[in-house]
This record gives structure tokens, C-alpha cells and sequence, in this order.
């Protein structure tokens, strides 16, 4: 069984700083492509970030370019995305899947509240 455990949200100001991590279980994430997304209420989750697992090649979307790090620890199977100079529209929970996402690897996600 696949397990995919999200931590390291929190409440910051803006212009600070969070560690995402996400651990991942019964899967081996070396050869996949993985990816962090968002989601606010009423609204649908959407990509991030995406690491690929071939060449380590990241992709962001426009709004965090510069700020956001994704990376990988292939050893400890976690994939990490590092947020700084943070603002209040980061506010979402994250999640973290493959990418395209696999519907049954969506974990419970990490809240991330950025206040102004």
C-alpha cells in the first residue's frame, strides 16, 4: 500500500519561510516524477512544482518561480519543497503525487497560511 504523509506547513508572515517534506511509502520515488500542488476551498487543486525523475529538470508555475525549491532525497523516498519570500496568496494546503497525480496517492495535505 502506498502511503503519501505531507508535513512541515505552519502559520508565517509574509516574507518568510516553510520546508515542505513529503514522505512517500510502498513506492519507490527515484523513477517517477513527482510534483507538489495546491488547493484553496472551493477551488481546484493545481500544480506547483514538478521534478523530473530522468534528468532532475523542475518545472514552476510562473507565481513562485524564484522562490520555491523543489527537490528529492531518493534515499529517504521524500520529496521537499522549500518556500521562501512567501506571500499571502501561498495560502493553500499542499499536497504532494506523482505527476500526472495517481487519485490514490492524494495524502491529507499541510496547510500553509501566510498572513500579511
Amino acid at each position: 500500500e502506498v502511503q503519501v504523509v505531507e508535513s512541515g506547513g505552519g502559520m508565517v508572515q509574509a516574507g518568510g519561510s516553510l520546508r515542505l517534506s513529503c514522505a512517500v511509502s510502498g513506492l519507490t520515488i527515484w523513477y517517477l516524477t513527482w510534483a507538489w500542488y495546491r488547493q484553496t476551498p472551493g477551488k481546484e487543486r493545481t500544480l506547483v512544482a514538478r521534478l523530473r525523475w530522468m534528468d532532475n529538470d523542475a518545472f514552476y508555475i510562473d507565481s513562485v518561480k524564484g522562490r520555491f525549491t523543489i527537490t528529492k532525497d531518493n534515499a529517504k523516498n521524500t520529496i521537499y519543497l522549500q518556500m521562501n519570500s512567501l506571500k499571502p496568496e501561498d495560502t493553500a494546503t499542499y499536497f504532494c503525487n506523482e505527476d500526472p497525480p495517481d487519485d490514490e496517492y492524494w495524502g491529507q495535505g499541510t496547510q500553509v497560511t501566510v498572513t500579511s
